[in-house]
């Protein structure tokens, strides 16, 4: 009987690349988006289903969870992938944005975790891989509200795969590094205030850099290999590093004094 992967976030980027990775191993995948009417792509493969689901909404996630389960008759595998980037100087940012950050990357992932545990716990088996970041343990400039987020998700996540280990139950953290996908240019959410111009030169040139970055960067599906190993995991692993030299980042981040790997940052997004 095939596994199933319910994963949030599909209809782009990594949670694209990791439905079609999966679907292309056997495995059926519930493919869950804001809007699947606009999908064209995933339709085409005979182990996707696509669902229409908004993680702000706890009774849309209960009603797609029932659908999805009722339509491949069990669930194995959660990956929680919806998210996004509100990109700019936190002085510039607005209550509203600054609560959508928090809402879509922490208390959507959250609620659609609250939904799943209880079937995961009483079938005494299951994974829950949730999308972090490498900007979950460091950061960079300009991302404070995504930050802000991510090490929400990686405390989270932590904490939690104590207390559903007792039930067989398995926490994973994905952490990306830079990856090449339209997180940098379609994704992200500006963070600008009308008259606020001080860090504007400041921002032209580190997004400038973080741009250069991405384009080096490699694609979504060496994500999508490194979810696959998290899920078919057979042990407690915690967290798994992957893309752009997200290990050795991780590395520096921990070995080095907090001065030296701020000085590396600056130095790198600073240049012309």
């Amino acid at each position: 009987m095939s596994k199933t992967i319910f994963i949030t976030g599909a209809s782009s980027g990594i949670g694209k690349s990791t439905a079609i990775y999966f679907a292309s191993k056997g495995w059926n995948v519930a493919a869950t988006m804001r809007k699947p009417i606009n999908e064209t792509e995933l339709i085409n493969y005979d182990h996707i289903k696509c669902y229409a689901l908004d993680v702000l909404k706890e009774e849309n996630i209960q009603q797609v969870f029932e659908m999805a389960l009722k339509d491949f008759g069990a669930i194995d595998v959660l990956v929680n992938n919806a998210g996004y980037a509100a990109l700019g100087p936190f002085e510039a940012a607005t209550k509203d944005q600054i609560v959508k950050q928090f809402d879509t990357n922490v208390i959507g992932l959250m609620s659609v975790c609250q939904q799943f545990i209880p079937y995961f716990r009483k079938q005494k088996s299951g994974t829950i891989i949730n999308i972090a970041s490498v900007g979950g343990r460091l950061t960079f400039p300009l991302y404070s509200l995504y930050h802000g987020t991510k090490w929400a998700v990686e405390g989270f996540s932590e904490s939690l795969s104590f207390e559903l280990r007792p039930f067989n139950v398995k926490v994973k953290l994905i952490e990306p590094g830079a990856i090449r996908t339209d997180f940098y240019d379609r994704s992200p959410d500006t963070l600008k205030k009308e008259g606020l111009t001080v860090y504007d030169a400041y921002a032209d040139r580190i997004s400038a850099n973080y741009l250069k970055a991405a384009a080096a960067a490699p694609g979504p599906e060496v994500v999508s290999q490194i979810i696959w190993k998290a899920a078919n995991s057979n042990n407690f692993r915690l967290r798994y590093a992957v893309g752009s030299g997200a290990p050795f980042l991780l590395f520096l981040r921990r070995v080095l004094p907090d001065a030296w790997f701020m000085g590396l940052v600056r130095m790198f997004l600073n240049k012309e």
